[in-house]
């Protein structure tokens, strides 16, 4: 890629620079001073020429046999495991959250990489018998074509590789735009890719705005799937420029997840997984709990000891291994965190801790702010209904167990959820009547694994899972195959009536 600082876009397996001739910086959000890279600010040219290539290299690799495409993503996932300290401090680096969570995130890419490996000897499809003699039936899986991925900060390398595996073990070939302050996560991902064996074309990426791109990766017709994650108002768009051609688009978007604590709960273990749950990744994660409802017996008490225990949460560097919550990805993000305090208060809810800015020393050269706490909230406030996307906590009270589930479902979002309590009838039944996608019993709102659909329920998506096999059917289209042996004209629901 030339000069270390200076990044490329990848179309067709080779390293080439913007038609605009234009690039973006990339800086450390915990030290503004530090230049992470510098990347190409992309046209439309750009975004049409890697769908070229994508959708010529398809010709090719959808004929390659699915065991041998599992051997190349094995041997990717084997490189990514061997590079994954590297990879995990520049995701520090770029993104900001703690060097523990980046190898996490970067743990998860390697799950996802030799899980969709395997697939390659699976991708099981079925056969069944025919109401007719001498008749064979099946099904299998069949690829799309060109996928194009749009994907977000906070999970710089783990959410790329949720859409990229499942696309290329089906046979497809892909397009990613990887966002502006995230962009150097994917393209070590995409070199690595390229460098383990995968063929020109069949994985490219081009860096840019979203403005700038989006577009033509959602509206040209080489394009047959689009894969987006982010926000639910932008989620909209994209499901909205895929109708008119009957594009498959998966959504992943927002949440506004909920904790709920019962009476017969174990406090510490409640309080453990709120306050990870509430401020892991800065509260950035779609799955992080922003909303945490207690029985009114424990709620004062609970409040108190989350409290104390976020106060003493030390902020700062990411790469610093003592870290516990580093910064927010940008300043835009910090202002919105910041408006959403001046909200709370206005609308009347109390105020426990944080809720500012922090500033002198070397806080001043990064977006970091006090993790914040909220007491007496209720239904109607802003701060309830709306994604923060930041370390604020909303705690509500209930009376009853039903009040509670009625509480959790009072969200326009369903992604995950979780419940802490002693009591197996109400685990199940809260199991059962919470409507998220995801769903936690004595465990934080975050935490899912790669070998289970991902994915969520009214506005956080669009009905479809990333992750497990559940991922295959958004990168793949049955075909029912029926074979007659007979030699003669068979005639399904007239000759066997």
């Amino acid at each position: 890629m030339g000069d270390s600082n200076i990044f490329k876009n990848f179309i067709n397996g080779e390293w080439v620079e913007s038609a605009s001739g234009e690039t973006f910086e990339n800086r450390n959000p915990a030290n503004s001073d530090e230049l992470v890279g510098v990347f190409q600010k992309s046209t439309a040219d750009d975004a049409n020429a890697a769908i070229e290539a994508a959708a010529e290299a398809y010709k090719k690799w959808r004929l390659v046999p699915a065991p041998k495409r599992g051997e190349i993503i094995y041997r990717i996932a084997s490189r990514l495991l061997k590079e994954k300290e590297n990879l995990s401090r520049d995701m520090t680096r770029e993104m900001g959250k703690i060097i523990q969570e980046t190898r996490g995130d970067v743990q998860e890419a390697i799950d996802m990489t030799f899980y969709m490996a395997g697939e390659g000897r699976r991708l099981f499809g079925m056969t069944t018998p025919s109401e007719l003699q001498n008749k064979f039936n099946m099904t299998f899986r069949q690829p799309l074509g060109v996928c194009s991925f749009i994907t977000p900060w906070n999970f710089p390398m783990a959410i790329p590789s949720w859409k990229t595996m499942p696309a290329l073990i089906c046979g497809n070939t892909v397009v990613i735009k990887p966002a502006t302050d995230t962009p150097l996560s994917v393209a070590n991902f995409v070199r690595i890719c390229y460098e383990e064996g995968l063929p020109p074309g069949v994985l490219n990426m081009v860096t840019g705005s979203g403005s700038t791109l989006g577009d033509t990766l959602i509206k040209s017709p080489q394009v047959r799937v689009v894969s987006f994650t982010g926000s639910t108002e932008t989620g909209r768009k994209v499901s909205e420029g895929c109708a008119s051609n009957f594009k498959h688009v998966c959504l992943e978007m927002g949440g506004k997840n909920v904790e709920i604590v019962m009476d017969d709960a174990d406090l510490e273990l409640a309080v453990d997984g709120a306050l990870w749950g509430a401020f892991g990744t800065t509260g950035q994660r779609c799955t992080a709990t922003s909303r945490l409802i207690c029985h009114k017996d424990v709620v004062d008490k609970v409040t108190s000891m989350l409290t104390e225990r976020a106060r003493k949460l030390k902020i700062g560097n990411g790469l610093d291994e003592s870290t516990e919550m580093g910064p927010l990805i940008n300043q835009a993000q910090l202002d919105t965190v910041l408006g959403y305090v001046e909200i709370g208060k206005k609308d009347g809810a109390k105020l426990v801790t944080g809720g500012e800015k922090l500033t002198g020393g070397n806080y001043d050269k990064g977006f970091f702010v006090q993790p914040t706490i909220f007491g007496e909230v209720t239904q109607q406030m802003r701060i309830w209904r709306e994604e923060i996307f930041g370390p604020v906590l909303s705690i509500a009270k209930f009376d009853t167990f039903e009040q509670a589930i009625e509480m959790a479902n009072d969200t326009n979002y369903g992604l995950s959820a979780s419940i802490y309590t002693r009591d197996i009838n109400k685990a199940y039944t809260a199991m059962r009547d919470v409507y998220t996608g995801i769903f936690y019993v004595n465990a934080p709102t975050i935490g899912a694994e790669t070998h289970l659909p991902f994915g969520g329920t009214k506005e956080t998506g669009n009905g479809h899972r990333e992750a497990a096999t559940a991922a295959l059917d958004v990168f793949s289209e049955w075909k029912s195959i029926y074979v007659d042996f007979s030699g003669s004209l068979q005639r399904a629901q007239i000759d066997n009536s």
